[in-house]
């Protein structure tokens, strides 16, 4: 876990921002393997001029700007982004907004006025399909033509592929709504988690022997309701167990809701933040006619997460510390 990471704003002063950075740019939703090759050519260039490399990225997500209209399902909102980015080494974030001024902005005067004029890049990495400036015109090219002249080193990469498939947050977004967490967390690097804090519900699951934390996900998030072997994390304590995600057929049908039942614990998770990290696909979400057909489909699938939970008994994402 890296240290010191430190996050550069629109209003963070000239005087604070290291002079002669190599930066990593991309919006980075999810920091998956694609993202992280950009970061890991930014390291190895940071290294080899003796400079930090830091990562360049933007929100609100331009999606949302271009289309508000339109769900988003992120894969990490932005707290998660910059925790994830904290432990891939980068000593800082450079979050830029992006608003009405941002997307107006040219792309040579957003390399010249940005990148060369506030932040004194040395160096830059981004992605082969990675595209910025008004009207997207900005692109990998056209940072290498100018590279000679800026005085600055341009890697570009590659796709990352996996069984021939590129990896992208598209395709892990699909992957999470067709419940396929095994190619989800491959192409991640690691387990696709959420973040929330743990709120009041109904406290059916009590009445059940299932005590369950319930967390309010984003309205637009796309994971496939179901249920999950889950791994916990409360500050740097760990707790393996099973989730439901959904929309409770056999009660209510109400909202989308998370409900997390730790094993083995005991104690009051009210108002406490946690994360979430989604392990397997147990099954689909059921209606049951009975309380007792519930029960006992419970006690199976908390059996089934415990043995998928047992195969994986390191697997948590890598998280940084933000500050």
């Amino acid at each position: 876990m890296s240290t010191g990471f430190t996050v550069i704003r629109d209003n963070t002063p000239a005087s604070a921002i290291p002079k002669g950075a190599v930066v990593a740019m991309g919006n980075f939703d999810g920091v998956h393997l694609g993202h992280r090759a950009v970061i890991g050519a930014a390291l190895a260039m940071g290294r080899a001029r003796g400079v930090p490399a830091l990562a360049v990225t933007f929100e609100p997500h331009p999606r949302s700007f271009f289309s508000p209209n339109t769900p988003q399902f992120r894969l990490t909102d932005e707290t998660n982004k910059l925790r994830l980015l904290a432990a891939t080494g980068l000593a800082g974030a450079v979050v830029m907004t992006f608003d009405k001024a941002r997307a107006g902005t040219t792309a040579q005067d957003f390399i010249h006025h940005d990148l060369i004029g506030r932040l004194s890049i040395s160096g830059i990495a981004v992605g082969y399909d990675f595209h910025f400036g008004k009207g997207r015109v900005g692109s990998p090219s056209l940072l290498v033509s100018e590279a000679p002249r800026l005085g600055i080193e341009v890697d570009v990469q590659a796709h990352v592929d996996i069984e021939e498939r590129p990896v992208s947050s598209s395709a892990i977004r699909m992957a999470l709504a067709e419940g396929e967490i095994a190619d989800a967390t491959t192409m991640l690097g690691g387990p696709w988690f959420v973040t929330g804090k743990v709120v009041h519900g109904e406290k059916r699951g009590r009445d059940l022997g299932y005590p369950t934390a319930n967390i309010r996900l984003d309205k637009h998030c796309g994971l496939k309701h179901g249920i999950y072997a889950v791994r916990v994390g409360k500050g740097s304590q760990r707790f393996d167990g099973v989730a439901s995600f959904g929309r409770r057929p056999t009660f209510d049908n109400g909202a989308p809701l998370l409900e997390v039942f730790l094993f083995d614990f005991k104690g009051d998770l009210y108002d406490a933040v946690l994360d979430v990290a989604f392990i397997g696909f147990i099954r689909e979400e059921l209606k049951f006619d009975t309380i007792e057909a519930l029960i006992r489909q419970m006690d199976d699938d908390s059996a089934k997460a415990r043995a998928v939970l047992a195969a994986a008994p390191d697997a948590f994402p890598q998280l940084g510390v933000i500050g």
